[in-house]
């Protein structure tokens, strides 16, 4: 790295290095497919990443990404635990079936893969989109998950999210419009809207792994059911008024992890929260970001071992 860079300052698509600048154990973790009956009456194909021995811990990853954001975590976390880390329907290695991505479908299908792996009553790590649904999921069904990190995940609307809602209904074939601009260069677009408080730790690796679904038109469909349902403001406005109603108990052990700066989630969502739900463990990173366990694993890990470990 030719000196120090100013947080989340994008290097030029042409510099980003083949490889990544620091290594991971993606490629040792175990792959694996499993099939869930999601949506109901069919199936989808699960693509699952596996590794270590011990209490199961699911890690959940967010939008536009997939399990290989959990990249740099991956070794450290199975070292006490056996670590599943599956693709989403509509990400990654995953089938993108044509459904509804409405967030509570796809907190349904989290509960459909638990079941199917045997590890009904795990810990659970949710990075943004993955943390709101493990969110709904517990909301659903309590005895899911035993305990959950929620790093840095939407749940109250925004006006950037009203904004986009109100763009995607107004326009003419949203979808088709959607798919245009992502299928146009997917890895500059990933490139561009993944943003890392040290944006040297991208690579074209990173890059052709969270694109791949983005080059075909189920992963374009799917990609944009998830910006117009999962990410729906109505949708989060009625997760707000469910929270709400828990008298500030949230149905499952939380922990609430937000970094002090992040240009796609703001910080200030996960303050709202841990006024929602003063019983959740809350805590702000110093340094990082959105991925703080890409940015930040050493910090990250030291904030949410502990609260893991908890029985």
């Amino acid at each position: 790295m030719r000196g120090a860079r100013r947080p989340f300052s994008q290097l030029p698509f042409s510099q980003v290095p083949e490889a990544p600048r620091v290594p991971h154990g993606y490629v040792r973790t175990e792959a694996r497919e499993i099939a869930i009956g999601w949506p109901a009456g069919a199936h989808t194909a699960i693509h699952v990443r596996t590794l270590g021995a011990g209490p199961p811990l699911l890690l959940v990853h967010g939008f536009m990404t997939s399990s290989y954001s959990f990249r740099y975590v991956f070794e450290a976390l199975a070292r006490d635990y056996r670590v599943y880390a599956p693709d989403l329907p509509g990400a990654g290695r995953s089938g993108k079936p044509d459904a509804s991505y409405h967030p509570e479908r796809l907190a349904e299908a989290i509960g459909a893969i638990i079941g199917a792996l045997g590890i009904r009553g795990c810990r659970a790590i949710g990075n943004s989109l993955g943390g709101y649904l493990c969110m709904h999921l517990a909301l659903a069904d309590a005895g899911a998950i035993s305990r959950l990190v929620n790093l840095h995940s939407p749940g109250l609307p925004t006006a950037r999210m009203w904004a986009l809602q109100a763009a995607l209904r107004v326009t003419p074939s949203a979808e088709g419009l959607v798919r245009r601009m992502v299928a146009k260069d997917p890895e500059r677009w990933v490139h561009k809207h993944v943003h890392y408080f040290d944006e040297t730790l991208k690579s074209r690796e990173e890059h052709r792994e969270y694109a791949a679904p983005l080059k075909t038109r189920e992963g374009q469909r799917a990609f944009h059911r998830m910006l117009s349902e999962t990410l729906d403001p109505g949708a989060m406005r009625a997760f707000v008024r469910r929270l709400e109603a828990l008298d500030g108990r949230f149905p499952i052990p939380l922990q609430l992890v937000y970094a002090r700066a992040d240009p796609m989630v703001p910080p200030i969502v996960g303050r709202r929260l841990s006024r929602l739900l003063p019983s959740a463990h809350f805590v702000t990173l110093a340094r990082g970001s959105h991925f703080a366990h890409v940015d930040a694993p050493d910090l990250f890990l030291e904030v949410v071992r502990p609260f893991l470990s908890e029985a």
